[in-house]
């Protein structure tokens, strides 16, 4: 997530209409005209629906200082090169001079930016999902893994975050503690070719759209060098308990979800035995990345501001509790 500070400089550009100058800028490189783009969300990035006559598109693009070309650039490759191959994954626009990403000088800095296909359908709930539908997850996500396989020429490490523990929350022991042996579990399993590789790193629910029961993908920000079990850890939030295992009342989900997966690709006892070690590791960075989001060196912020600040204050100690609770029992 960008810093709050981030998505409030570009929420004071947007207009009642949902415009904003700063995208009217970015969108220029596809070819769009001002006031095409509308503001949809910022979160990882900023988001803006491109109504258009070929299928509404959007407009994804993130600041310089947040995220560099370096990390933009791969993961349009990534998801070009899926998109080619078949994969049920959204595909990125060419800019009008060709290339899948544009870097713009914009009134608020510099902008990496990339525009994606709609993908086909709406988006399910937790609460609509059926073992039908989890095991077609299931079964798309081993589909991403094998058609990514190789594809990860500039892709970051996952759970780097972890090493910013120890100086980012000097002032809790337990937490620096819990950080430090989940690193050192992480370290200590295996990196062959069948078990870590590139991972979508955010196959949630929300990043899915569904369509006659069929899933594609979507919002590919997260996307690393990661133990395959650790994305399917990460994938099943929704279905898992506060204690990183599976929510008693949704293990059939699970089981669902795991049963696709294996029809396309091989996940052991082993794989599923460390589910509970992602989670908690999983946590852990979230706490980070969230505490990145909250820094802020003012004395003033708006209401809706300081409510998210609220909210997301109660997430990270939800998440470092529960990285806490699985490294105690790891």
């Amino acid at each position: 997530m960008m810093p709050l500070t981030e998505i409030d400089r570009l929420k004071r550009t947007v207009t009642p209409a949902w415009e904003s100058p700063v995208a009217d800028q970015v969108a220029a490189a596809w070819g769009y005209p001002a006031g095409t783009a509308k503001w949809w969300r910022s979160s990882a990035s900023h988001v803006f629906v491109l109504p258009d006559p070929r299928g509404k598109r959007y407009l994804r693009f993130v600041p310089d200082a947040y995220r560099d070309a370096g990390a933009v650039v791969p993961v349009s490759v990534l998801m070009h090169r899926l998109a080619a191959g078949g994969a049920a994954v959204v595909s990125p626009v060419p800019t009008e001079t060709g290339g899948l990403t544009a870097t713009v000088q914009t009134a608020l800095g510099t902008m990496h930016a990339m525009v994606v296909e709609a993908a086909a359908g709406q988006e399910i709930d937790a609460e609509d999902l059926t073992d039908d539908l989890a095991h077609e997850w299931g079964q798309a996500l081993a589909l991403v893994h094998d058609g990514a396989a190789g594809i990860d020429d500039g892709l970051p490490d996952a759970f780097a975050e972890l090493a910013e523990i120890p100086d980012r929350f000097a002032e809790d022991p337990a937490f620096v503690k819990a950080a430090a042996r989940l690193a050192d579990r992480l370290a200590r399993l295996p990196r062959d070719r069948s078990r870590f590789g590139v991972v979508h790193g955010d196959f949630e629910l929300d990043n899915l759209a569904w369509d006659a029961g069929r899933a594609t993908a979507f919002d590919f920000d997260e996307a690393a060098l990661s133990w395959y079990a650790a994305d399917v850890a990460y994938a099943l939030r929704d279905p898992t308990g506060p204690d990183g295992e599976p929510d008693p009342a949704r293990r059939h989900l699970v089981h669902a979800f795991v049963a696709g997966y294996r029809g396309v690709r091989a996940l052991d006892d082993a794989d599923l035995a460390n589910l509970r070690l992602f989670a908690g590791a999983h946590a852990a960075c979230s706490a980070v990345r969230i505490a990145r989001a909250l820094e802020w060196s003012g004395t003033d912020e708006p209401e809706w501001r300081a409510e998210l600040r609220a909210d997301l204050t109660g997430m990270a100690g939800a998440q470092r509790d529960l990285a806490v609770s699985v490294a105690e029992r790891n």
